[in-house]
């Protein structure tokens, strides 16, 4: 119960990485509070595993990329839960496709979506954080963001620009105890690889010295790490949870 007490957004949490985020942070004592776009059935699930652990829970219907909306999320969850913590900028979205067939619309919606949102909500959660005196910002980055990767320009772009903002928000906070770090997943088992067919599978696997993809739970054993007070002396910094693909 290493965050008793303490209260958690999570952006993008109804599924995937951001369902198994919010409910390893319940499972260490936070109340938490997430984002969802449109799958209310899934969010209604999520939270209900929340408060099953004895937790607050609050599933909150927003556009990330949305600023004023993301503002009234922070506001509602000080409101209600009293304080806030931690921030994961989780929510995301891919447009997979070569540059030369990108559209505009893709390149937008992307960045919207992956490195606005996370802009919107840092920004919200600034003065309650600097008020407490005290606060956790995590990114969802990836591994796309360090080492790119071919048909993703957009989501590369996004999460590379996600590591920027880490590191110049991480010295922008530092003297006020609030930290700012990120995390870089690899392949992932989510609704985003599963599409795979047999043979990208065994092209992806040939690429990661471990020879598996990650599960979203231990993605999540990582934003506990850096929701948590053994992470005290940590901010700026990008783990790459990826198999061994980076190093």
């Amino acid at each position: 119960m290493i965050l008793k007490e303490k209260t958690a957004l999570v952006t993008g949490g109804s599924r995937g990485i951001g369902r198994a985020i919010a409910i390893a942070l319940a499972d260490e004592g936070a109340n938490v509070a997430f984002t969802f776009k449109s799958a209310i059935e899934a969010a209604e699930k999520v939270k209900g595993e929340i408060e099953s652990r004895g937790r607050k829970a609050l599933a909150i219907q927003s556009d990330a990329k949305d600023i004023n909306g993301a503002q009234q999320v922070v506001d509602r969850v000080v409101k209600e839960l009293q304080r806030i913590d931690i921030l994961v900028n989780n929510a995301g979205i891919t447009k997979d496709t070569l540059l030369m067939r990108m559209s505009e619309q893709d390149w937008d919606d992307v960045l919207d979506t992956n490195l606005k949102s996370a802009f919107n909500f840092s920004k919200a959660v600034c003065r309650p954080m600097m008020s407490q005196r005290e606060g956790k910002i995590i990114n969802i980055s990836s591994i796309s963001g360090v080492i790119g990767n071919a048909g993703q320009v957009n989501y590369s772009s996004a999460k590379a620009g996600m590591i920027g903002m880490t590191k110049s928000l991480a010295k922008e906070l530092a003297s006020r105890n609030i930290q700012v770090n990120a995390i870089a997943p690899g392949f992932v088992d989510t609704d985003m690889t599963v599409k795979l067919t047999p043979q990208q599978r065994e092209a992806l696997l040939s690429i990661i010295p471990m020879k598996r993809t990650a599960k979203p739970e231990e993605i999540a054993n990582v934003v506990v790490f850096l929701a948590s007070p053994a992470s005290s002396y940590m901010t700026g910094q990008v783990l790459c949870v990826d198999g061994g693909i980076v190093m």
